[in-house]
């Protein structure tokens, strides 16, 4: 295969969302409120559990990785979208979109897997808690995430590589706010059949075969739950898989949508795309995290010592006997 790309086309042009000037002041100041929720909540969640060393179990090993991905995730589409708003032109280069397109794919890749682990881990926790910490040791999670980064490497270096070596000769606008492989497939003037088929068997089936994964490890975890005695204990337990499981609805049910089909652009694909895009990068540290007790007192924690010190030292005397 010729690792030079032959295309006229030297740049696109993404369409956005509107072409109303009213509009797209709505749109500028509700996804940049987005994004600035989304840096400021996973960076607080990143900070809080490297600090607090009662942070220290695998869960929060993933969850702090999760952030990170967040993060990078929704600064790959975001600014650039941002930018776009008001900017007559749209364009992005041709090795610029590519490059959109491969860290897109990187981090959304990675994420979809990291998700899969982190199910894993809340199975073996609820499921097996006396072989928990034999199971997840420091080493096996560092693995367990390498993979995860490798297998979204692997992922997203084939969906940008094959989609480089397509021909564009025109037109060449973008019938979306990012760079992707289906709406990069639409424009290309030549027979996409094999990176159609590839890009369903490939991101299509990896979305749809990590969320049946996931699925399996939640109904284990439930009907582990079923056999707790404590109402009061069955109900919290609930509420937290049912908060995960609308939080990975919205990134894999969206994903899955959007690849597991044939290249055809629809009017619902940008509202669409906002979901995993936008949406699941802020609603993760809310769901995952700022739930959780151990987390809100480790990011309480530096306002209690610096005003109240002396209550602050006793609390986390409570917190050590308690543990």
């Amino acid at each position: 295969m010729d690792l030079q790309n032959q295309s006229l086309v030297t740049e696109f042009t993404l369409s956005g969302f509107s072409h109303s000037h009213e509009a797209r002041v709505i749109f500028f100041a509700l996804f940049l409120a987005l994004y600035l929720m989304t840096l400021s909540g996973n960076l607080l969640i990143m900070t809080a559990i490297h600090v607090d060393p009662h942070l220290r179990s695998p869960m929060y090993f993933f969850l702090s990785n999760l952030s990170f991905l967040d993060m990078c995730y929704s600064t790959v589409t975001i600014p650039k979208m941002l930018v776009n708003v008001f900017s007559h032109q749209k364009t992005i280069s041709f090795n610029q979109c590519i490059l959109q397109l491969f860290f897109l794919h990187l981090f959304g890749g990675t994420e979809c897997f990291l998700l899969t682990v982190m199910a894993y881990d809340r199975y073996v926790a609820i499921c097996n808690p006396l072989r928990y910490h034999i199971v997840m040791n420091s080493k096996f999670c560092c693995w367990l995430v390498a993979c995860t980064w490798l297998a979204g490497f692997l992922h997203s270096f084939t969906q940008a590589f094959l989609t480089y070596q397509l021909p564009f000769c025109g037109p060449n606008k973008i019938n979306h706010f990012f760079c992707d492989v289906h709406p990069l497939a639409v424009l290309a003037c030549s027979d996409t059949f094999f990176i159609d088929i590839f890009i369903i068997a490939n991101s299509g089936m990896i979305s749809l075969t990590c969320f049946v994964v996931l699925l399996f490890s939640y109904l284990g975890i439930i009907t582990t739950i079923l056999k707790i005695h404590s109402s009061e204990g069955r109900r919290k337990a609930f509420s937290t898989c049912a908060a995960h499981l609308l939080v990975v609805t919205f990134f894999f049910g969206p994903c899955i949508f959007i690849y597991l089909r044939p290249p055809v652009n629809y009017a619902a694909d940008k509202l669409v795309s906002v979901l995993y895009t936008v949406l699941t990068p802020l609603l993760n540290p809310i769901i995952y995290t700022l739930r959780n007790q151990e987390v809100k007192n480790a990011i309480r924690k530096p306002f209690r010592n610096k005003c109240c010190p002396k209550f602050a030292k006793q609390t986390d005397i409570l917190f050590v006997t308690k543990h």
